[in-house]
Formats: structure tokens, C-alpha cells, sequence
């Protein structure tokens, strides 16, 4: 029996259409844009590697640990240069337990940004940090840079791994150049008007620990509020000098810190909120 011609032809119709529509796959109108929204991304971090470029490469790239980026030092004659070793849509896992401004497990909300720094040795004069290059941390603020712009990130959420994990943690360390980040626009640095203005008083009265321990908290950090200096506090202090006081990071509440801390509480306080959420419609309110 010979098959209808015209049966055929329409078995063959059906059969490409149904091929063109997994070709094109689902069709998705985006004519319309959302007001309501803004980036996954609040926050930068900021980590050195702990060992050589090959070595931190190897780590960051067939293990479980990631991140963003990895900016080397130089190799030979070969100056710095910045690897994207995750795409800023993805997670990479770089930041562990972490916790920054009520916020926590911050690979989720995070970019991180790896620099190949060797940190620590044990040295003649007891445990010392590397310096960084400064052609390397000319990329890195040209990179936090166009971050910073690209995910409207604040400032005061530019920080160190030390920050969002203080008992754990203490890269990038005493020697990364916060400073100069803060001269680019892109840290909150204590104003030393502010400073030399409010260090008189604590000098006369040094603040309770309890006092410490709420400033702490609102600077940004996790830390207990049972007003006991324990090893969890001193770390936290610890880690908020290295970054603002280097010089010296015993952990040890003063006035000098004091002051530090309560500066940077009313400067942060000023930051321009952002924008506020469009109206929603009583439907919506109801849903919400």
C-alpha cells in the first residue's frame, strides 16, 4: 500500500515544528524591568593567599576553596596581573563562617578577591608579615574599583577576611595598605579631627568592656555582650586595630581605639542610604 503523499507531508510539518520549538527553547519576554531590585553582591572581601602564586593558583583552582579573583605579585619579569577564576554571578568559597553587619555565611553575598601575599613568617623579632607590591595593590584598588561601581557595594562593606571572621582569620594582615584604599574612596577611614576630639575623654574614663563590645557590634563585627574581656574580644579588637592601627594590635581596649571605633560610628552613620523600594499596591502589601 503506498503511503498518502499528503499525510506525509503533514507527519513531516508536525515533526519540524516540534524540532524548532526545542531548538528555540522557552521564549521569555524581558520588555519589562523591575524597579525593586539590586545586586546579590554587598560585600567585598579581601584576603592574601598565604603562599606563593603557583601554590595559591593550584589551591584556588582544584580544590574547594575560591574565590573571585586572584591577583599574583610579580613573577620574575612578568608584572602582577588579575586572574577571574569565578564568575561574579556565582558562589565561590572563600569567606567560611563569616559574619559582617548582622549579615553571615558571606560567600552568598560576597565577591572575593585573593592576593598572593606569603603572610606570616617567623622571623628574628618573632612572627613578622610580608609587604605587599605596590604595583599589586594598584590593580587590586582598580579592581575593588570597578566592583565597588558595578554592585553599588558601601564602603563600609569593603573589608578584610580578619573583619568577617576575627577569631579565625587575620589576612589580609598589619601590612596591607588599608589606607590607600580609604585615600581612593573606597573605605571608610577615621576622620583625625573626630579622633583628636573624642580620644581626650576616654583617656580621662576608659569605656567599660561592655562599651567595646557594643561599639564593636556596631562597627560591624559578631562579638559577645557579656562585658568580659574573653578571647573572642580581644580578637575582634584585635582585628580592628590591625586594620586601623597597625602599629599595634594587642587586642587590648584604649583610648586611642575607643576613639577610633566611635569616629567611624558617626561617619558610617552619614553614608547616603540607599534607594528607597517603589510603592507597592495594597494587593502586594497583602502578599508581603
Amino acid at each position: 500500500m503506498t503511503p498518502c503523499p499528503h499525510r506525509m507531508t503533514t507527519a513531516l510539518l508536525v515533526v519540524a515544528a516540534l524540532l524548532g520549538g526545542c531548538a528555540t527553547g522557552l521564549k521569555i519576554d524581558t520588555s519589562h524591568t523591575a524597579v525593586g531590585q539590586d545586586s546579590r553582591v554587598q560585600h567585598l572581601v579581601l584576603h592574601f593567599t598565604a603562599e606563593d602564586f603557583p601554590r595559591s593558583l593550584k589551591i584556588l583552582t582544584q580544590g574547594a576553596v575560591s574565590s573571585h579573583y586572584l591577583v599574583s605579585d610579580r613573577q620574575g619579569d612578568n608584572a602582577p596581573k588579575i586572574y577571574r577564576l569565578v564568575d561574579e554571578s556565582r558562589r565561590a568559597y572563600h569567606a567560611g563562617v563569616s559574619s559582617w553587619k548582622g549579615a553571615s555565611s558571606l560567600n552568598a553575598s560576597s565577591i572575593g578577591i585573593e592576593i598572593v601575599n606569603r603572610g606570616p613568617r617567623k622571623g628574628p623579632n618573632g612572627v613578622e608579615f610580608e609587604d605587599f607590591d605596590d604595583e599589586q595593590i594598584d590593580l587590586v584598588i582598580e579592581l575593588c574599583r570597578q566592583i565597588i561601581k558595578e554592585h553599588a557595594i558601601r564602603p563600609d562593606r569593603v573589608v578584610g577576611h580578619s573583619d568577617i571572621a576575627p577569631t579565625r582569620k587575620n589576612d589580609p594582615g598589619p601590612k596591607f595598605p588599608w589606607k590607600r584604599f580609604a585615600d581612593a574612596g573606597l573605605i571608610l577611614w577615621p576622620d583625625a579631627a573626630l579622633v583628636a576630639q573624642k580620644r581626650p575623654t576616654y583617656e580621662q574614663k576608659l569605656p567599660e568592656v561592655k562599651w567595646f563590645q557594643e561599639r564593636m557590634q556596631t562597627h560591624g563585627f559578631l562579638v559577645p555582650q557579656h562585658g568580659e574581656l574573653d578571647r573572642a574580644t580581644r580578637d575582634v579588637i584585635a582585628a580592628f586595630q590591625m586594620k586601623y592601627r597597625p602599629a599595634r594590635y594587642d587586642g587590648e581596649p584604649d583610648a586611642e581605639t575607643a576613639a577610633l571605633v566611635d569616629a567611624l560610628i558617626v561617619q558610617a552613620a552619614k553614608l547616603v542610604a540607599p534607594p528607597a523600594r517603589p510603592a507597592t499596591s495594597g494587593a502586594e502589601a497583602m502578599r508581603k
